[in-house]
């Protein structure tokens, strides 16, 4: 199991069965460029593998120009 903290709307979910960073995304429809992944303060890539009891931040980026 994995805990997810969507940002900025600080929402926290439990996912299952993902193993990739991409996977998260995937699961939350968001492509690789639309959010920064960070565990433990570390920006994780789409290709980082993750590990069961992991606890990660998905902050969804705008662009506002």
């Amino acid at each position: 199991m994995i805990t997810v903290t969507l940002e900025p709307d600080n929402e926290v979910v439990e996912l299952h069965g993902v193993k990739t960073v991409l996977a998260v995304l995937n699961r939350f429809k968001l492509r690789p460029t639309m959010a920064i992944v960070a565990r433990s303060g570390e920006l994780l890539t789409p290709d980082r593998r993750l590990n069961p009891g992991d606890a990660i931040m998905v902050r969804k980026v705008t662009s506002a120009g």
